[in-house]
């Protein structure tokens, strides 16, 4: 993989595979759920992700703290979650809007997991790290419809690179990163500043993150489709 190399979401996939592990069936309810509670704009309590599953406490206490889930998972001081899978509720560079709320996103690239986890379009703003000019997304469940500039291009860390053993770790080694640039000239000047990062076109980055969910996710996936059919 070279700098500029454009490579497809599937030898994208086979770098960053083994980074990702796999959620159960009742990982990925949890994990839903997470994601869910945290789109209403507060930190979630655990006792508020035993309420919303019908669970005993000690049971998603264990799922949250103990599981494949755990290194997705960022808590606050007050032992609150305050993110997962990149979802946040504590401001970061990448801001964005579902449903009305807005919320942010730990890497710019995380921004284009959530419309088909959460059924909803999500609005986009972020700026260039090179130039500081910003740059909006609208990405529906099914396709990102609206791009400004134009030309955006996505850095994204090198997979070898990462360390995915907790969120502070993801936060550090992979998303400080990963950025939306406004043009694939600003995106090449910056990456050459950082060697372990390549530029690829926003298409397959977003081929790339709906992968991800597919592993992560795939059977609550299957039920959302169901559901909304």
């Amino acid at each position: 993989m070279t700098r500029n190399e454009i490579i497809t979401a599937d030898d994208l996939w086979e770098a960053a595979c083994s980074h990702f592990p796999s959620f159960s069936r009742e990982g990925q309810r949890v994990g839903l759920v997470l994601l869910q509670e945290l789109a209403g704009g507060e930190p979630v309590a655990i006792a508020q992700v035993a309420q919303a599953l019908g669970t005993p406490f000690e049971m998603a206490e264990a799922l949250v703290t103990d599981s494949a889930l755990s290194p997705f998972i960022h808590k606050g001081d007050d032992g609150r979650i305050q993110g997962f899978y990149g979802l946040s509720v504590r401001p970061t560079h990448h801001q964005l809007t579902i449903n009305g709320r807005r919320l942010w996103a730990w890497c710019a690239p995380d921004t284009l997991l959530y419309p088909e986890l959460l059924r909803g379009t999500v609005a986009v703003e972020t700026r260039d790290p090179e130039t500081g000019a910003l740059v909006r997304l609208t990405v529906s469940l099914d396709r990102i419809e609206a791009v400004e500039p134009k030309d955006v291009a996505v850095s994204i860390r090198r997979p070898e690179a990462w360390d995915a053993t907790s969120a502070a770790r993801i936060m550090a080694t992979a998303c400080h990163f990963n950025f939306f640039f406004a043009s694939r000239e600003s995106g090449k000047r910056w990456v050459a500043k950082h060697p372990e990062t390549i530029l690829q076109p926003l298409d397959a980055i977003y081929a790339f993150m709906k992968r991800i969910n597919t592993h992560l996710f795939n059977a609550e996936l299957a039920r959302l489709r169901a559901d909304a059919a």
